[in-house]
């Protein structure tokens, strides 16, 4: 969303083929303004890098834990809109008034729940793939790197997608 278009009563974005933290930048400072933002395919992100270095990289955040009581934090989401959820997180100041309230006006789905299927879709040309990776670079689809962590929940999600489509066509 430009600053423009700031201030709509809500803006949808489809995440589908964004880069995580460019897109994270853009919503960060959207909600801190006081634009109510819903993001929608999480699970379609992207991370630069091959799907290994990031499983990688993911696995060593899990490990990364209280000694004396790992209950106590940090608490590590493995599915894709949490991740994104955390990554804007990184980005508030979350431990404010202000960026608490920032954070209460974000939602974050994996697929596009039924509030949001006749709702104006955008993207941020800024945060796409297509414009911000060289063509011959690999990169990651966080949905399959949070299936390969342990989110449960990709092949629901894709048939339920598969679903929407079909009752959409």
């Amino acid at each position: 969303p430009a600053a423009s278009a700031m201030f709509e009563k809500l803006v949808v974005v489809d995440a589908r083929a964004h880069m995580l933290g460019r897109l994270a930048s853009v919503v960060a400072k959207e909600l801190l303004c006081g634009q109510h933002v819903v993001l929608v395919r999480c699970e379609g992100i992207n991370i630069s890098g091959s799907l290994e270095r990031n499983v990688i990289k993911y696995h060593s955040f899990l490990r990364k834990r209280v000694n004396t009581n790992p209950k106590q934090g940090p608490f590590h989401h493995r599915a894709p809109s949490m991740i994104m959820y955390r990554v804007i997180r990184g980005m508030v100041p979350h431990k404010t008034a202000r960026g608490e309230a920032a954070l209460a006006r974000l939602k974050v789905f994996e697929g596009i729940p039924d509030e949001y299927q006749k709702v104006k879709r955008m993207v941020v040309p800024d945060a796409l793939r297509a414009t911000r990776l060289r063509p011959h670079r690999k990169y990651t689809v966080v949905g399959e790197m949070a299936t390969r962590v342990g989110w449960k929940f990709g092949a629901l999600v894709d048939k339920m997608e598969d679903a929407r489509r079909e009752k959409s066509a």
